[in-house]
């Protein structure tokens, strides 16, 4: 009885998030509806829907400015077909993916106008931390295990995911909350084009 609820309560926040769910154009989704902003850039995915580990930009921030909130890699998930993905470890991607590099020259060279035109622009995001910090020889990112959002400063990361058999056209939420306050939660519906 418990997983049945369970199932039915993941369901009906992906269903809500589909309904309040912007969509910004370019890759780009945000939804404002919920106590944490969530806006997420999937572009990259767009253009390599069938790489092993995808990477999505996410960008998250406290609707009120007097609430800090912290999530962690825990308190990040993907919803695909009614099965939440949690994030691998940044020890277990850099031992079985070969394509960050790859990956973040390549986004650098997509459009962010989509992203950009959202409640984003509004907000300050902390520089220097994420959950994927770029490999490079001269490291500018230090590798975090939590993001904290208060005030108009936000947080955004690079977020990695096991490809689960993505297809043009899927469907995608993903779905924060505060690590000590499940109730401060946001959701953002994505659609894999």
């Amino acid at each position: 009885m418990k997983i049945l609820k369970s199932v039915c309560l993941l369901f009906l926040l992906c269903a809500a998030a589909y309904g309040q769910t912007e969509n910004l154009g370019m890759g780009a989704f945000a939804n404002e509806h919920g106590e944490i902003l969530v806006a997420v850039d999937a572009s990259l995915v767009d253009f390599q829907i069938n790489s092993p580990y995808v990477m999505f930009v996410m960008y998250m921030a406290a609707k009120s400015q007097r609430q800090d909130i912290v999530v962690n890699r825990d308190t990040v998930v993907m919803v695909y077909q009614g099965t939440e993905y949690k994030m691998p470890s940044l020890k277990e991607l850099r031992e079985k993916y070969k394509g960050e590099i790859h990956d973040i020259d390549f986004y650098r060279h997509l459009g962010k106008e989509g992203i950009i035109s959202s409640w984003i622009r509004f907000y300050n995001f902390a520089e220097g931390m994420d959950f994927f910090p770029a490999l490079t020889l001269r490291r500018t990112s230090l590798a975090v295990d939590e993001g904290s959002m208060y005030g108009f400063t936000g947080f955004r990361t690079k977020a990695y995911f096991k490809n689960p058999g993505f297809k043009k056209g899927d469907k995608v939420t993903f779905k924060v909350w505060d690590k000590k306050n499940p109730k401060l939660s946001g959701a953002v519906a994505v659609v894999i084009d």
